[in-house]
C-alpha cells in the first residue's frame, strides 16, 4: 500500500464543500452545524433526490469535497467528483462500508492524509468497494428499491440476513456467463477485501482484494442450502470464497465481462442499478484521493 500523503496543516486553508444527505440514519441539523464549524466550509449542499449528489459534487466550489451520509451518498459523490479534488467522508449512514474499511476518523478535521485508491466501474458507473449480480443485488432490490420505497423504512441487518437465507434456500443454477471463466449462478466483485459489514463483522468474499489493485471476483457456479452453510463458515472465519470447489474467481484484474441469460438485478455499493443483460466491470486504477 502506498503511504498516504499528508494533508496536515492544509485543510484549514482549503475551501471545503460539504454535501449532506439530510435523510441518512445518523444525520441531524445539529451535527451538520458542528461539522460545518470543524471544516470551516464555504458551502453546504443538501441532496433532494436520488442521484442529486452526482450533480452537487460536479458543481462543488470547494477544492475538497466532504460528504455526510451513507454509502449511497459516497457512491454518488464519487461519480460526480472532478479530477484532482480529494474526497472526505463523514459516516452518517447505517453501514458506512467505505469509511470503516479505510479507517476514516469520526472527526473530519482529523482527516489529514490523502490515500490514493482505485475504484471500480460497472457499465460506466463507479463503485468504491463492491458490486454484484445475484443474491446481493436481489436483496437490495427487495429491501431498498421496493419495500423502502413503499414505507420509507430502512431495514436492519437481520432483515437482510433473512432475505438472503430465504433466497439461497430456493437454490440458484448457472444463469450467467463470465467471459474467459465459465458459467455461474452469481458474481461478487470486490475492490477491497471488505465486501460489506453485518454489524461489527466484516464479510470478505475476496480477502486478497486491495484498494490499490484491480478488481477481484468470486462466482459460485451453483448455490443452495448446503453450499451456503459452507460459505458462511468461510466468511465468518475471514477466509472468503476464492479457491473453493465450484467457485470461479480472479484476482487483480482490469476487466470482467458478464452476460446474463436474462436481465438480472445489478448492485454497486449497495445501490440498485436496475436489470442488466450484460455487465462490464472495469478497474480504474489510482483514481481518487480519499482523506483519512
Amino acid at each position: 500500500m502506498r503511504p498516504p500523503r499528508s494533508f496536515r496543516g492544509m485543510l484549514a486553508a482549503v475551501p471545503v464543500t460539504l454535501i449532506v444527505n439530510p435523510f441518512a440514519t445518523r444525520v441531524s441539523e445539529e451535527r451538520v452545524r458542528a461539522f460545518e464549524a470543524r471544516l470551516d466550509t464555504i458551502e453546504t449542499l443538501l441532496t433532494e433526490r436520488r442521484g442529486h449528489a452526482i450533480e452537487l459534487a460536479r458543481q462543488a466550489k470547494g477544492d475538497a469535497v466532504f460528504v455526510y451520509g451513507g454509502d449511497g451518498l459516497v457512491n454518488e459523490a464519487l461519480n460526480g467528483l472532478p479530477e484532482g479534488k480529494p474526497l472526505g467522508i463523514i459516516a452518517g449512514g447505517h453501514t458506512n462500508v467505505l469509511a470503516r474499511a479505510l479507517g476514516v476518523p469520526p472527526d473530519p478535521a482529523n482527516a489529514v492524509h490523502m490515500r490514493r485508491i482505485s475504484v471500480g466501474r460497472v457499465n460506466g458507473r463507479r463503485f468504491a468497494f463492491s458490486a454484484g449480480i445475484g443474491v446481493d443485488s436481489e436483496t437490495v432490490r427487495e429491501l431498498e428499491t421496493l419495500k423502502r420505497a413503499d414505507d420509507g423504512k430502512r431495514r436492519g441487518d437481520m432483515a437482510y440476513a433473512r432475505v438472503v437465507t430465504r433466497r439461497l434456500a430456493r437454490g440458484y443454477e448457472p444463469r450467467l456467463e463470465i467471459e474467459g471463466h465459465g458459467r455461474a449462478a452469481m458474481i461478487f466483485v470486490s475492490n477491497d477485501a471488505v465486501f460489506t459489514y453485518a454489524g461489527p463483522r466484516a464479510f470478505r468474499f475476496s480477502p486478497d482484494a486491495r484498494f490499490e489493485l484491480g478488481l477481484d471476483f468470486v462466482a459460485p457456479e451453483r448455490a443452495g442450502v448446503a453450499s451456503s452453510v459452507r460459505w458462511g463458515a468461510r466468511l465468518f472465519a475471514g477466509r472468503g470464497l476464492a479457491g473453493l470447489p465450484g467457485v470461479l474467481y480472479a484476482h487483480d484484474v482490469d476487466r470482467i465481462r458478464v452476460v446474463c441469460d436474462r436481465p438480472l438485478p445489478l448492485e454497486a455499493d449497495g445501490e440498485d442499478l436496475g436489470d442488466v443483460g450484460e455487465a462490464i466491470f472495469e478497474a480504474e486504477r489510482d483514481a481518487v484521493s480519499i482523506l483519512v
